[in-house]
């Protein structure tokens, strides 16, 4: 298993349950592919350094986890459909 860090920006216009939604069912995705969340951060809404999606803010989350290949693959795949997901990055960060 491998450390990452995983970043993602939420939809600003999301409610607050809606986002404590998304944000659990994108936790789940890691957790049963065997990985373990290491950290957890909600940073919060915060201004965008540039409009993505004609979007000038988005509710940040960072997450420490280790993942397996499998994990983060499945990760990165869900991530990528899901339509609250604005921006996200996934970097190795060692073993």
């Amino acid at each position: 298993m491998k450390k990452y860090e995983l970043m993602y920006i939420l939809k600003p216009t999301l409610d607050p349950e809606a986002l404590k939604n998304q944000i659990n069912d994108l936790n789940n995705v890691i957790t049963s592919q065997g990985g373990n969340i290491i950290e957890f951060k909600e940073m919060g809404l915060k201004d965008l350094a540039y409009e993505i999606n004609k979007f000038k803010k988005g509710y940040y989350v960072w997450i420490l986890a280790e993942l397996s290949n499998d994990g983060i693959a499945e990760f990165k795949r869900v991530i990528r459909i899901t339509e609250n997901v604005i921006r996200n990055i996934e970097v190795n960060v060692g073993a």
